[in-house]
C-alpha cells in the first residue's frame, strides 16, 4: 500500500486560521483538526524536533560575572 500524506490544508474546517509552517514556510491550518500544528505535516514537525535534538537551535545565554570581577582589589 502506498504511503499517502494528507496536506493539513485539505482537512481545514470552515473559517480556520492559516499560518506559515515554521519549518518550510508553507500554509498550515492552525486548528485542532491539524494534529501537527503549528507545522503543516509530520515531516516538518520531525525536522524541527531533530534540529532541537542535534542542538541546531540554541538559546543565547550571557555569561554571568564571577563574584571576583568588579570587586575592589585586595591590598
Amino acid at each position: 500500500m502506498p504511503d499517502i500524506t494528507v496536506n493539513a490544508t485539505s482537512i481545514a474546517p470552515a473559517g480556520a486560521r492559516t499560518v506559515r509552517c515554521p519549518t518550510c514556510g508553507g500554509a498550515s491550518v492552525y486548528s485542532p483538526a491539524n494534529t501537527f500544528r503549528p507545522f503543516c505535516s509530520e515531516r516538518c514537525k520531525n525536522l524541527d524536533l531533530g534540529a532541537w535534538a542535534s542542538e541546531a537551535y540554541r538559546v543565547e545565554v550571557k555569561p554571568e560575572a564571577s563574584p571576583d570581577e568588579g570587586a575592589a582589589p585586595e591590598k
